[in-house]
């Protein structure tokens, strides 16, 4: 199967890759609220079913409903099951690792997911790196360093519950690693919504089993909110970033994804302006501001990058 080549369209691809920045920065918080009703199986299974659902009913109103014979051939099937089982895992520990931890421990270890996705894609799919991009990248890592600095004292000092949330949240970020150069791959001969549909049902099929779908009738109307944000965030972030992958290159998607954990942040020390009860506010320190400085500077180094030459019979047309 040749392997999958950007469209070249690289504005497109960057506003795609904010938007899913947006979203899975803000996605912790509503997370850990509807975690206080909630166990991580129920929850996992209704952002899965919600999505499923929601999309399959997209594409039946625009008759594009995936023709089943095709995604039953060799090659597309085994990758959408090394996708689905992928992204499954890492939804599961995710949301593991967040109830043991914070928000902000668990987006500092997660960003392992996009380093690790984009230092892949420079083997998996032949991308290439610039000069500007490896100093970027060198500037992203002093970056987290400073940004992260209380989070990464507490992994040392810490309790044995936090450090093994810690352990499942980088085995999380491993996994989603895998899940997306796969993604990247099936891109290839499939459309992004098609894999997406794909993926959303079979991983609501693997947590059946295990979710309780008789506690969401005891929600009250704040939780319900906060869950259906969930959901909903699920399908708006992965199909914008599967589309991210099919407009620009991996390696600098995954470069504007390291953004994440700034929004992140930036939610936890707004809402107690607003609601200083729900969740406890983060406390950052100059030091922690030059970081975040640096982080930005460095993943839009990276992702602005001077462009590698490339064999012009390689571009996808």
């Amino acid at each position: 199967m040749p392997l999958h080549h950007s469209s070249g369209r690289w504005r497109l691809g960057l506003a795609l890759s904010l938007l899913t920045v947006l979203l899975w920065g803000v996605l912790p918080v509503a997370l850990m609220v509807t975690l206080q009703v909630l166990d991580v199986y129920t929850v996992t299974w209704f952002r899965f079913l919600v999505s499923f659902g929601l999309l399959a009913l997209y594409l039946a109103s625009r008759k594009q409903l995936p023709n089943l014979e095709k995604l039953r051939s060799p090659g597309l099937w085994k990758l959408l099951a090394i996708a689905t089982v992928f992204l499954a895992i890492n939804y599961l520990l995710f949301l593991q690792g967040l109830a043991q931890t914070s928000p902000a421990n668990a987006q500092v270890l997660i960003q392992l997911a996009p380093v690790s996705m984009g230092l892949g894609a420079l083997w998996v799919f032949k991308e290439r790196y610039s000069l500007r991009q490896w100093t970027g990248l060198a500037l992203l890592t002093l970056g987290f360093s400073l940004f992260f600095h209380e989070q990464l004292q507490a992994l040392v000092t810490s309790s044995a519950q936090y450090l093994g949330g810690s352990g499942l949240l980088v085995l999380a970020a491993i996994a989603w690693a895998v899940y997306a150069l796969a993604q990247k791959q099936l891109l290839q001969t499939l459309p992004s919504a098609t894999i997406m549909m794909a993926i959303y049902g079979g991983a609501t099929l693997l947590f059946t089993p295990t979710a309780a779908p008789q506690k969401l009738l005891s929600l009250d109307t704040f939780h319900w909110i906060a869950l259906l944000f969930c959901a909903l965030n699920t399908l708006i972030a992965y199909g914008a970033f599967a589309e991210a992958l099919d407009h620009w290159e991996a390696s600098r998607v995954s470069a504007v994804l390291s953004l994440t954990p700034v929004v992140t942040i930036g939610t936890m020390l707004g809402l107690p302006v607003f609601w200083p009860t729900l969740i406890a506010p983060e406390q950052l320190t100059i030091l922690g501001i030059v970081g975040a400085i640096f982080v930005v500077s460095g993943s839009f180094a990276i992702a602005l990058g001077q462009r590698p030459k490339t064999d012009p019979s390689a571009v996808k047309s």
